[in-house]
């Protein structure tokens, strides 16, 4: 993977996006009070790329710029962030627009894949119009060794500091960025958890933090676009927090991902590699 920080690094964009909570009002069901709590907020993103329209996916209204280049690599859209040149974002308030400018030949693969995504918090392959589409052909990884067992010890309560979103209102999934050494250096947040992921995958590479035996980890349920996600990226190990999906499972397995679930009030769990092929 190619850490180059992309030359889109610090746009200076022209949106007026909301901020990532609000306050509101409820009244009471079985009493006739009111109160006012903070709700996470979510914006309509349109992304297009050297002009032409790509995706809609609802997020939520922070680290824009590191979705984007995250999206860009996980989707497949571009190999490396120096293949993007640009980006503008603009709008206002639930409605944000970001042009991407990307090379030449990220360009002509895109066009040839016609994906239209209309992206949801919930899914992270809507739109695709062919099998093969989702479920491309993807590099297997060389392999690394299984982070040791005490650097995942309270590890649910340690990655709260990287959640203040989640902390302050909820209704958020969080991705966090574990290093060679066992330090967790920084998270993001989103309202969809593929989209923190790309958050998380964007801010590494615009911040050139080395991926090599690093850890992401990830507070929702582990299915497939999330393997495939970290396989694009080149981050050998995947601990997910909720179970994996079987099929996500085969494809950490098949391409070489270390793949780790850690139970509320169990040990973690290696789902891959298998049992049979450890040393």
């Amino acid at each position: 993977m190619n850490t180059k920080r992309p030359a889109c690094a610090a746009p200076a964009p022209a949106s007026t996006a909301p901020a990532a909570s609000q306050t509101y009002s409820y009244s009471s069901l079985a009493h006739d009070d009111h109160a006012d709590t903070a709700l996470a907020e979510e914006v309509a993103l349109a992304i297009a790329y050297n002009g032409i329209s790509q995706a809609v996916m609802l997020v939520s209204p922070t680290d824009l710029e590191d979705f984007i280049v995250g999206f860009s690599i996980g989707s497949g859209i571009i190999a490396s962030a120096d293949e993007i040149y640009d980006i503008k974002l603009s709008g206002r308030g639930s409605a944000q627009q970001a042009e991407v400018q990307i090379a030449s030949r990220a360009f002509w693969n895109l066009k040839t894949q016609r994906r239209q995504l209309a992206g949801t918090s919930g899914c992270g392959l809507c739109g695709v119009e062919a099998v093969e589409q989702a479920l491309p052909e993807l590099n297997a990884l060389p392999g690394a060794p299984l982070p040791p067992a005490h650097w995942l010890e309270g590890l649910r309560q340690r990655i709260s500091e990287f959640q203040p979103l989640g902390q302050h209102c909820g209704a958020v999934h969080a991705a966090v960025f574990m290093n060679d050494q066992g330090e967790l250096l920084l998270g993001r947040e989103d309202i969809g958890r593929h989209n923190a992921l790309d958050k998380l995958i964007g801010a590494l590479i615009r911040q050139a933090i080395a991926l090599e035996g690093g850890t992401a980890i990830v507070t929702s349920r582990c299915s497939l676009e999330l393997i495939q996600k970290v396989l694009r990226a080149g981050i050998q190990t995947l601990v997910s927090l909720s179970a994996p999906t079987g099929l996500a499972l085969q494809w950490a397995r098949r391409h070489n991902l270390n793949l780790i679930h850690l139970p509320q009030k169990s040990a973690p769990r290696v789902y891959s590699p298998a049992l049979e092929n450890k040393a």
